[in-house]
């Protein structure tokens, strides 16, 4: 049966497949950080990389000076049965077995210098490495990059507070527990890695201090204080290790051989003989994996909690992203169909009211289209000299005899005319508004926001309906005023006053009044105000029936039919076609993509947890 540590092994390989790992920089690495770990923390030359190799019984770590490790390399331990052959593989080239470790080395490398060039900067992209061995324990192990104090020639400046915040993004988990490595050979006050771990563990509940290089302390001196808890007391033992010397690692002195050596050291040491049984990388090995399985036995309940709530998550956002399209043409046609209806909700809710942008056609009509009437040039075009002007061409060679109503039905005609321009003007006014609509309920129809090619058609089918409406509009306004030309209202100049007045005489016989100067300036005045009433008269109409024929023609007329001739065009199309229209955004889709991979992920995390817990 499958252990724990080897269920979360997988689920940790899969999750960095997908792009998630620890350290809180990635939106679902919730789960990365929920399953509980091992990180390996220690200044530079503590002898961190020597422990790791000493669990593992393999000599595969880059070595050399400096900062070595630049990436985190997740160690993933898995026991084989006894006799099997030893080998190794890698997250990001899976299915390739490595059997020489020194081939696993230069992986390392390579990999690292993939992200972070041939440099010495760091990444927080881990490297994914599983180790097969009958040597091994189960155990998982994150190797993080040393500590350092200060930046050497090709780092940044920063690579001191860089290394540290990325060791504590892992560090200050909950759920990790932390293998503190320092040398013997110097004071614990001055550790790196006990300072870390002092400041994220205070208590020393999830640390376990691990003390290298025993045997290069000076003559005379030994680190029982230490490893007996007096120097800096933890919740668990410290472990003492002896590492291979340099001179073991320059001859590729056997791991095993080095194994065997590290316990006849203890066994026979004066100082650490009665520690013999808990010291040692074998020791450590084993209190690990079993101090891990029982962290991950504890901590069941509270992923499988954290499991579920994510799967309602990844169901509630692969809901709004909206599932795959089908193929067949049929169900295409209807989900474009639904997906135009959606639309034109949406248009209607901003026209009647129910979302803002309606309003701003009334305010066409009652604010824009007024204005513009009252700015028309009527006190220019009705002066007393243009009206002259009018007149007298309007008389020819013959001057008028009574009431010049030739001339009034010219100035009453050119008056009319520049009724034109605020009438065409209201129906642009209105159709910019109904575009901008448009523009709108397409943004804020989430449904069409996954197929921007069925965005642009729609877009431009419903921008050419609203040019017809536009048109239909236009040619209606100006009929409107047209019509006011074609027939003047008579019973308005027969209520007029009349210029040619009777007195009566004394005696009883009546006497006319002295003759009216029809060319004279009173007179032009009085018929530039007749005509100007007139205009005000036929201006106070347009106003109320301009509106009316706007909205009829062009709002209207978006209400009901704005994509009919696209429905029809619809209906002809083939399967391709539609396809077509229904060509997804390529990062939506990855999205969608990426989405169900991890929703597969967290619900067969889901079954396997359960089936290892009900199980144990």
């Amino acid at each position: 049966m499958e252990s724990l540590i080897g269920l979360v092994n997988r689920i940790q390989r899969a999750c960095t497949a997908l792009g998630d790992y620890g350290g809180g920089d990635n939106a679902f690495s919730s789960l990365w950080d929920a399953l509980p770990s091992v990180a390996v923390v220690g200044g530079q030359s503590s002898g961190k990389s020597s422990v790791l190799e000493s669990i593992v019984g393999r000599d595969f770590l880059p070595r050399g000076s400096g900062i070595v490790t630049r990436r985190p390399l997740v160690l993933q331990l898995h026991k084989t049965d006894d006799g099997q052959q030893e080998y190794a593989e890698f997250g990001h080239i899976p299915r390739r077995r490595f059997t020489d470790f020194g081939m696993v080395r230069k992986e390392i490398a390579d990999e690292t210098d993939r992200i972070t060039g041939k440099t010495k900067q760091i990444s927080p992209v881990p490297i994914h490495l599983s180790i097969y061995s009958p040597n091994v324990v189960n155990l998982t192990l994150i190797d993080l990059p040393g500590l350092t104090k200060v930046a050497v020639e090709g780092q940044s400046e920063t690579i001191v507070e860089d290394i540290e915040n990325m060791v504590q993004t892992y560090v200050g988990k909950p759920n990790c527990i932390i293998l503190a490595v320092s040398p013997a050979n110097q004071d614990i006050a001055t550790s790196d890695a006990i300072k870390l771990a002092r400041e994220v563990d205070p208590t020393g509940e999830r640390t376990f201090g691990v003390l290298t290089k025993l045997d290069l302390m000076d003559k005379g001196t030994n680190a029982l204080d230490v490893l007996e808890g007096r120097a800096y007391r933890l919740q668990h033992p410290w472990v003492g290790i002896v590492n291979r010397s340099q001179a073991d690692i320059n001859k590729n002195v056997d791991m095993i051989y080095a194994r065997r050596k590290e316990r006849e050291y203890f066994a026979t040491s004066p100082e650490y003989g009665h520690l013999a049984n808990k010291m040692g990388s074998e020791y450590l090995a084993k209190l690990l994996s079993k101090h891990l399985e029982q962290f991950i036995k504890a901590r069941i309940p509270s992923i499988t909690s954290l499991i579920n709530k994510s799967i309602d998550e990844l169901e509630s956002e692969m809901d709004h992203l909206g599932r795959p399209i089908a193929v067949d043409a049929g169900a295409q046609l209807y989900t474009i169909l639904e997906l135009c209806r959606a639309f034109d909700k949406i248009f209607k809710e901003h026209l009647d009211g129910g979302r803002p942008g309606g309003d701003r056609i009334y305010g066409v009509f009652d604010n824009q289209l007024p204005a513009a009437l009252r700015k028309l040039p009527f006190d220019r075009y009705l002066s007393v000299q243009n009206v002259r002007k009018v007149v007298s061409e309007a008389d020819g060679y013959q001057p008028h005899l009574i009431a010049p109503e030739q001339g009034y039905r010219r100035l009453i005609e050119g008056a009319l005319n520049y009724f034109r321009g605020p009438a065409e003007a209201s129906v642009d006014a209105v159709h910019f508004v109904l575009k901008e609509l448009v523009r709108k309920s397409i943004g804020e129809c989430q449904e069409l926001k996954r197929f921007p090619s069925l965005q642009s058609a729609i877009a431009a089918a419903s921008n050419e309906a609203l040019e017809k409406f536009r048109d239909e509009g236009r040619k209606t306004v100006v009929r409107l005023v047209d019509m006011e030309s074609s027939y003047l209202t008579v019973d308005f100049f027969r209520k007029l006053p009349q210029e040619m007045e009777h007195t009566p005489q004394k005696g009883g016989k009546p006497e006319a009044a002295p003759a009216v100067d029809r060319y004279g300036e009173n007179h032009f005045r009085r018929i530039g105000s007749n005509v100007s009433s007139y205009v005000n008269m036929v201006s106070d109409t347009l106003r109320n029936t301009l509106p009316k024929a706007v909205v009829y023609c062009q709002v209207k007329e978006a209400k009901q039919s704005l994509l009919n001739y696209f429905y029809t065009q619809i209906g002809k199309k083939e399967g391709k076609a539609l396809a077509e229209l229904l060509d997804e955004d390529p990062a939506l889709m990855e999205r969608r993509i990426q989405c169900a991979k991890r929703l597969e992920l967290y619900k067969k995390a889901r079954d396997e947890i359960d089936s290892v817990a009900w199980v144990r």
